[in-house]
């Protein structure tokens, strides 16, 4: 059933897209009590765990050979340790709205990456509807988008909002590329995660809040929501439907994920839509539904 499933491009684009999209409120339980280095590096150690065991127990071999981390360091460095960094800095110099416009700008990275590195074209009608997309991310948040020039070192958070782009959509060719090559993708994906996890702890050793773990229940219950359905579940889907469409499609989560968080953060934080965000949303939908339809 399960495996049936997951040969099913629709299911495939739908479970990160709604997990991620759940993740933005359950992160705030994270940010309340810890650190947020030490939270992903303790969230992307325990998944990379969970991963390598999940291998092990299906009986694939979780020991990769030596000559594949160099491979893995690197893809966990940059995918789950420079990115997410990234992100974090760039949220102190400008509005996480922005953010999350600069990171559906991955759909046209991908798109270079599918059509470079795999020889996947690229269509009018995918470039138009990508563009309609991050158009209707920018709307959704425009009132922030428009007032982050007021902010002092705007251009900081910029410049790292933007590196953060670029590593998420290195990390994306990287692992798509190891498993061209041959590997397991459930192994590769826990050593990645264990690599950059602990990229992490460095980082926050080195600014001496290591050891800042929350301690209320709600921590406990975020971290595992988010080790178990926002990195294990989530990533291994994802790249699934990477496999299966291609890096440019698979990116069109980062277009569709907003309106959903928002439509949790509606009811749970009480957002309140403006006329653009409404906009923006159908904006969102149509691109979507463009991008992923089967061409005529």
């Amino acid at each position: 059933m399960i495996t049936r499933l997951l040969d099913s491009p629709r299911v495939l684009f739908w479970v990160p897209t709604l997990i991620w999209a759940s993740t933005w409120h359950i992160i705030l339980y994270q940010l309340a009590e810890a650190s947020p280095l030490v939270s992903v590096a303790t969230r992307f150690l325990l998944a990379g765990l969970v991963l390598l065991g999940v291998a092990a127990a299906r009986g694939q071999p979780w020991w990769l050979a030596p000559r594949w981390h160099g491979w893995l360091l690197a893809t966990g460095v940059v995918q789950y340790s420079v990115n997410y960094w990234s992100v974090y800095e760039a949220e102190r110099y400008i509005p996480s709205g922005l953010v999350a416009v600069l990171f559906s700008l991955m759909v046209f990275g991908n798109a270079l990456i599918g059509w470079r590195l795999f020889g996947q074209p690229v269509t009018r009608r995918f470039v138009i509807a990508a563009a309609c997309g991050v158009l209707g991310v920018a709307l959704i948040f425009w009132p922030e988008v428009v007032a982050t020039h007021a902010r002092a070192n705007a251009a900081l958070g910029l410049g790292l909002g933007l590196l953060a782009v670029v590593c998420a959509c290195s990390g994306n060719a990287l692992t798509l590329t190891l498993t061209r090559r041959g590997l397991p993708l459930l192994p590769m994906l826990g050593w990645c995660m264990t690599y950059g996890a602990l990229a992490l702890w460095a980082v926050s050793a080195w600014q001496g809040t290591a050891t800042r773990f929350g301690h209320g229940v709600a921590w406990w219950l975020s971290l595992l929501y988010l080790t178990v359905f926002g990195s294990v579940i989530a990533f291994f889907v994802y790249f699934k439907l990477a496999q299966r469409v291609g890096p440019a499609r698979a990116a069109m989560t980062g277009v569709m994920i907003p309106p959903i968080a928002l439509a949790v953060s509606a009811a749970l934080e009480g957002w309140q839509p403006h006329a653009l965000s409404w906009l923006g949303i159908v904006l969102c939908l149509g691109s979507v539904y463009a991008t992923t339809r089967p061409a005529a």
